[in-house]
């Protein structure tokens, strides 16, 4: 029975801990995520964005002959 009830303690504590976390509405957290997509870009989708910068991930096709294994 005492250990029934200490696991209802914890239980009980970590549910407390719980209501600590810091929680915000979807609708914030979504028009956060919309406003941080349009303000940075995106190298590996570059299709969505439209952007004629050069993509760092790309391999270069330099004329130095170089292979790399």
């Amino acid at each position: 029975m005492e250990a029934k009830l200490l696991k209802i303690y914890e239980y009980n504590e970590k549910l407390r801990e719980q209501l600590e976390i810091q929680r915000i509405p979807v609708s914030e957290a979504s028009r956060s995520l919309i406003e941080y997509c349009q303000n940075n870009s995106d190298y590996m989708v570059p299709s969505v964005l439209n952007t004629k910068r050069p993509d760092p991930y790309a391999e270069t096709t330099g004329d130095c002959g170089c292979v790399l294994m």
